[in-house]
């Protein structure tokens, strides 16, 4: 865990602290604290007086990563990319056949992470931001623990309306522990829904892929010499659907919610007629049963919006949501933001 204190001295008893969880395949640094140009969203939050806290969940970033060393645990489809590192690594079934972590051990992390912050910062309450897979965890543990979340803003949320609600029946679930991502592959994925001039910087490749291989230092010795590969935990999930997101009425209702996507989001956006991978975010918004409820569609963005041109506008949005929990002055409703951060209804 990263903090970014921002609390003014003075008013440590008016602080605010805010607790940022990363996606499926993008450590929390990388993501929320890239430190190049306007791009940290954690400082542009504390510079506006919050208590910034960063959490990479098992398996992901700093944090440990219990069977990922071992480069048999690669999804074996995938391990043709490990050449030429490490060297004469001939592949195989893996030597841990099983899923590395699971909603519950998810939720028991964050929910560790969220008491130290209350106990050691003096803090009733902890204010959310997730961004993409952040959802699975944040959404479902915001229902069942209401009053240590006091407002939850999602980027970009993957969100199954009608993915399953239970755990299997076993646990650990098998298959592998991890999945692998090359530079070009990230690069070239996200260019897939960069169709706007200037939505992205040319060096934003080198920047965020360094930010990366940074929070990876085995991922960073596999693979291409001078690039390395990006270890992603392989991670079975459940309860995070539109049951969750109605039940008692606590999103929207004791947690206000701000969701927030991109115009040219394929990934929190699909068509698929799997349910566990049928994605919307509009039916997110639907699915909350609470008033207080608010989503915002951003012009010329993907889903790696933190990287974009929108990005200092998702900064602002979420510091005057933080502040007032509200959108043009509204909460609730549906708007869009264009490039220059300016909302207005959604027609």
């Amino acid at each position: 865990m990263r903090e970014r204190d921002g609390t003014p001295h003075g008013h440590l008893d008016e602080r605010t602290a805010v607790l940022m969880l990363h996606g499926r395949s993008v450590p929390v640094l990388a993501g929320f604290d890239l430190e190049y140009k306007s791009y940290s969203w954690a400082d542009a939050l504390a510079k506006a007086g919050y208590d910034v806290f960063m959490m990479d969940l098992q398996g992901s970033g700093l944090s440990p990563r219990p069977k990922m060393d071992d480069p048999y645990n690669v999804n074996p489809a995938q391990q043709s990319l490990l050449k030429p590192r490490p060297p004469g690594f001939p592949g195989g079934q893996p030597h841990y056949p099983f899923q590395l972590t699971n909603s519950n051990s998810d939720r028991d992390e964050l929910n560790t992470v969220v008491d130290w912050i209350i106990h050691n910062r003096g803090v009733k309450k902890v204010a959310f931001i997730g961004w993409s897979a952040a959802a699975f965890t944040m959404g479902p543990y915001a229902v069942k623990n209401p009053g240590k979340v006091s407002s939850l803003f999602l980027l970009a949320p993957i969100f199954p309306p009608d993915g399953t609600s239970n755990a299997p029946a076993s646990l650990p679930l098998p298959g592998f522990p991890m999945f692998v991502s090359t530079k070009s592959g990230t690069w070239n994925g996200w260019g897939n829904e960069a169709l706007c001039a200037g939505q992205r910087e040319p060096a934003m490749k080198d920047v965020v892929w360094d930010a990366i291989m940074k929070s990876d230092p085995v991922g960073s010795t596999w693979g291409p010499v001078g690039e390395g590969l990006n270890r992603i935990r392989n991670f079975v999930r459940w309860g995070w659907n539109k049951t969750t997101a109605a039940q008692g009425g606590v999103l929207g209702g004791s947690v206000p919610v701000l969701i927030a996507y991109g115009e040219y989001d394929k990934q929190a956006n699909t068509s698929s007629e799997d349910p566990e991978l049928n994605f919307s975010v509009p039916a997110l918004y639907n699915a909350i049963a609470g008033d207080h409820k608010l989503m915002v569609k951003l012009d010329c963005a993907g889903h790696s919006v933190v990287w974009e041109m929108q990005h200092e506008n998702v900064h602002d949005l979420s510091k005057h949501w933080l502040k007032h929990l509200k959108v043009d002055g509204k909460t609730q409703g549906i708007f869009d933001m264009d490039t220059n951060g300016a909302i207005s209804p959604a027609p």
